[in-house]
């Protein structure tokens, strides 16, 4: 009969159940870590509203305090001992829900662009504009463009960019209530858009 290597037999508990293996335990440890610094690199006010034993919140709030690089390595490593001692998941998703908010907003801001872009560029862009959006007050919109047209043709030197910046405050609200309409909201209104889209 063959005898199993030591290394095998440390693997296992009392009950012959599996333990994880000193890389699987190292390989915890350092998500774990991660995760600690994407809470420590969270907004205060967002960092607040998470629920975590105060005894983590203290650590990470240390983390946030400490500047010399070696401090604050060690901070993390106290910050992932603490975190062994709870449930990661509602972490994990309490980052990965600013995180995508985050990026919600980065793609926003890109739309907000592309539109200002196009209706400077393109006289058709405008009429595509009415057509999405028939509430827009169109003689401010007109006059925004026209602005931003005569500053874009100016010289580099000569640019103000106040033109860019008053187009983009114009059609950033504009967007961001499209965005904000909650997803219930009456498919005749979601209709009415596409109609007019087209």
């Amino acid at each position: 009969m063959r005898t199993r290597p030591a290394s095998a037999a440390a693997d296992t508990d009392e009950d012959g159940g599996e333990r994880p293996s000193k890389t699987q335990l190292k390989q915890q440890a350092h998500e774990l870590q991660t995760l600690g610094l994407a809470l420590a690199a969270l907004p205060e006010d967002r960092f607040a509203a998470i629920a975590m034993p105060e005894r983590l919140r203290e650590a990470i709030a240390e983390y946030r305090r400490t500047r010399s690089y070696e401090g604050r390595r060690r901070q993390m490593q106290y910050v992932g001992k603490c975190m062994r001692l709870v449930d990661p998941a509602p972490l994990r998703e309490a980052v990965a829900a600013y995180q995508l908010g985050s990026a919600r907003e980065t793609l926003a801001l890109h739309e907000v662009e592309r539109w200002r872009d196009e209706l400077i560029a393109d006289d058709g862009a405008l009429d595509r504009w009415v057509q999405a959006h028939p509430d827009t007050d169109l003689q401010r919109l007109r006059s925004l463009v026209r602005a931003a047209r005569r500053d874009a043709q100016a010289a580099p030197q000569q640019r103000q960019a106040r033109a860019y910046r008053e187009l983009f405050q114009f059609i950033k609200p504009v967007l961001a209530s499209l965005q904000a309409q909650p997803p219930g909201a009456p498919d005749g209104a979601d209709d009415a858009q596409d109609d007019a889209a087209t």
